[in-house]
């Protein structure tokens, strides 16, 4: 079967971090995905829209909320970031198809450990919330976000929220630069991991950010901490 095509509807532009666009769109009725699934945006170029190529964002609304949401990190000259923008804004329609994709949770994971920087905690926030406020799932759950200053953080608000709602989630945000009134973790986000899976051996282990993270990320559990690579599953974002 042919993957469904739908025209979405921008109902929010926002910059919630330097380089970073929130975008909200229309859920189209019937549209249906798992949590941690992406589309594919049919992106013009600004000076031709004639000539289109697509561009893949992870799904950040969970499959229970009524909009379609993505953090969009931007790329300095980049076809997508130039057509977000200088095209997009409320009420400007969009072309997707979707969704696709198998970085899904394990349902047989006695625990999981997010591990993202940057636009990275998309797919996270999808998980996060459809795990735990609609499947009601018990399970140990970490996030590890890391950012290079703390203006770089976004949607903080979401994982704190859960983090209060839910005993089981424990979020981290992580800062590797240089900031003196930061009070929290500091260094690389890998940094962290080990005591986190010293307290759960067997989590799965979810990798998303941009492709040299993830890269880094997984030599350093397979070669430092010595974790089975059946435990990690990752997604990499250009």
């Amino acid at each position: 079967m042919p993957t469904p095509a739908y025209t979405i509807v921008c109902t929010k532009k926002a910059l919630v971090a330097p380089g970073v666009y929130e975008l909200r769109f229309t859920r189209p009725e019937g549209m249906t995905f798992k949590a941690g699934q992406f589309v594919l945006f049919d992106v013009p170029l600004v000076e031709d829209r004639t000539n289109i190529q697509a561009r893949a964002y992870s799904i950040a609304s969970a499959p229970g909320e009524t909009e379609l949401l993505f953090g969009v990190k931007l790329k300095e000259g980049g076809r997508a970031s130039m057509w977000i923008e200088q095209v997009i804004q409320e009420g400007t329609p969009v072309r997707i198809q979707g969704p696709f994709g198998l970085f899904l949770v394990k349902e047989t994971d006695p625990a999981c450990i997010f591990i993202a920087t940057g636009a990275g905690v998309a797919p996270f926030r999808s998980q996060l919330i459809d795990l735990l406020e609609e499947k009601k799932d018990t399970r140990p759950m970490h996030v590890l976000f890391g950012v290079r200053h703390p203006q770089d953080f976004f949607w903080l608000q979401d994982f704190m929220s859960l983090a209060r709602a839910y005993p089981n989630f424990v979020f981290h945000p992580v800062l590797s630069g240089d900031d003196e009134s930061w009070t929290g973790l500091r260094g690389h986000v890998q940094q962290h991991l080990p005591s986190i899976n010293a307290a759960h051996p067997d989590a799965g282990i979810y990798i998303c950010g941009a492709p040299e993270m993830v890269k880094d990320v997984k030599e350093t559990c397979l070669t430092d901490f010595g974790i089975p690579k059946i435990r990690l599953h990752a997604e990499g974002y250009i």
